[in-house]
């Protein structure tokens, strides 16, 4: 089951969404593989510490976070990778480390890919290790306000071959 406040906040904004069960994984790039949709597909989110606020950006799990390149584009001087004791009583009812893209529901402003928002549906964790959520893009970006960023996040590697024939976007 989806993060308690998460589930509620889509069916209190009447929100179509589907989730998808999958085995329990730890990495975006095992949850990819284990939900059979490729890793440029699938929202992951990373917690930043940026001049002692933190901050949530939301990339590909093909992707890692860029800070050098990131930081001009945020409006920082200092950026680094928040620790999870910083953040975790934030996200009282996820799972550390399958977080959704939804800082605002936790009071942090959200930076999002905008190659992710390129897709028609947006795929990511909802709080748990084994659940995934599917909604349209549309949404999200309404209920989030995300800001789009083209830049301070760089492609991991290609996906397994097994995967190629994966897109992972399912009809809701």
């Amino acid at each position: 089951m989806p993060a308690k406040n998460l589930a509620e906040f889509l069916n209190a904004n009447q929100v179509k969404y589907a989730t998808i069960a999958h085995s329990p994984e730890y990495t975006a790039a095992e949850v990819a593989q284990s939900a059979h949709i490729k890793g440029e597909h699938l929202a992951k989110s990373v917690i930043l510490n940026a001049d002692g606020r933190l901050l949530m950006i939301v990339l590909p799990a093909s992707h890692r976070v860029d800070l050098d390149t990131l930081k001009p584009v945020i409006g920082c001087s200092e950026l680094e990778l928040s620790s999870e004791k910083e953040f975790k009583d934030r996200f009282p009812n996820c799972e550390p480390g399958a977080l959704p893209p939804f800082g605002n529901l936790y009071g942090m402003e959200v930076y999002f890919a905008d190659c992710l928002a390129e897709d028609e549906l947006v795929t990511f964790c909802a709080g748990t290790y084994s659940e995934l959520i599917q909604m349209d893009y549309k949404d999200f970006h309404r209920l989030v306000e995300p800001k789009l960023i083209s830049a301070g996040f760089v492609h991991l590697g290609d996906t397994p071959p097994r995967m190629k024939e994966h897109r992972g976007i399912h009809r809701i």
